[in-house]
């Protein structure tokens, strides 16, 4: 604990080159900070000669950076997606600079040493790193003014499934014949109950009943052997 006291202001100077954090992640960073001090105490060894301070602010910092890595993206990917991210970044800007151009995935893959499929891997997992919210207003004050993103999303729509039903359904209603079809007009259609279906085609409610029924069988069973 004396040690730890006693060195802090390590902990405090690795800190200050993170302020642009924000002051509300300054705690943060001082507890990360002072468990890689932790961690250096723990393993510095005396006879290799080498200053405590020396030894330890790479393990404060690399803390530091741990933390962010582990927060800072609002989505988590693997790791190894997270450093290639970095490194993308940096060969865009240096192929972008020499080529006076931004560079093609082919490029990237060729200045990095690694395949076109790691790129777009790599290129993909970058949107990850923020996330904008859904309440966010679009367009401009004159274009889509007071529409959010979520206003402009698709969602999906239940009546869809009814279109692949109704292409089936369609040629087995041609097959009915004319008795049939004005049965299912007037049920459904027409939304008429089967005693007023049986007053029109003089027939007992029972009756209608049992050819609804037997109708209605004859389309699913043709509905299920058709998908």
């Amino acid at each position: 604990n004396t040690l730890i006291e006693m060195n802090m202001s390590l902990v405090h100077f690795s800190a200050r080159r993170f302020r642009s954090r924000g002051p509300e992640e300054w705690e943060d960073i001082l507890q990360v900070g002072t468990i890689g001090l932790i961690k250096a105490i723990d393993r510095f060894d005396l006879s290799r000669e080498v200053e405590f301070t020396t030894f330890a602010v790479p393990y404060i910092v690399g803390e530091m950076k741990r933390f962010f890595r582990d927060t800072s993206w609002a989505v988590h990917v693997p790791r190894r997606l997270q450093e290639l991210r970095v490194e993308l970044a940096k060969a865009r800007d240096h192929l972008t600079a020499v080529l006076d151009a931004p560079p093609s995935v082919a490029e990237l893959a060729a200045y990095l040493e690694i395949t076109e499929e790691e790129v777009i891997e790599g290129l993909v997992a970058s949107n990850g790193y923020t996330a904008g919210s859904l309440d966010l207003p679009t367009g401009t004050e004159n274009e889509d003014a007071g529409r959010s993103y979520a206003e402009t999303v698709g969602d999906w729509d239940p009546a869809m499934e009814l279109v692949e039903d109704f292409q089936a359904l369609a040629p087995m209603l041609e097959e009915l014949n004319d008795r049939e079809r004005a049965i299912l007009r007037m049920r459904f259609g027409q939304e008429m109950t089967q005693a007023d279906i049986g007053a029109e085609l003089g027939y007992s409610q029972m009756h209608v009943s049992r050819l609804l029924n037997r109708l209605l069988a004859k389309l699913r069973a043709g509905m299920l052997t058709d998908r």
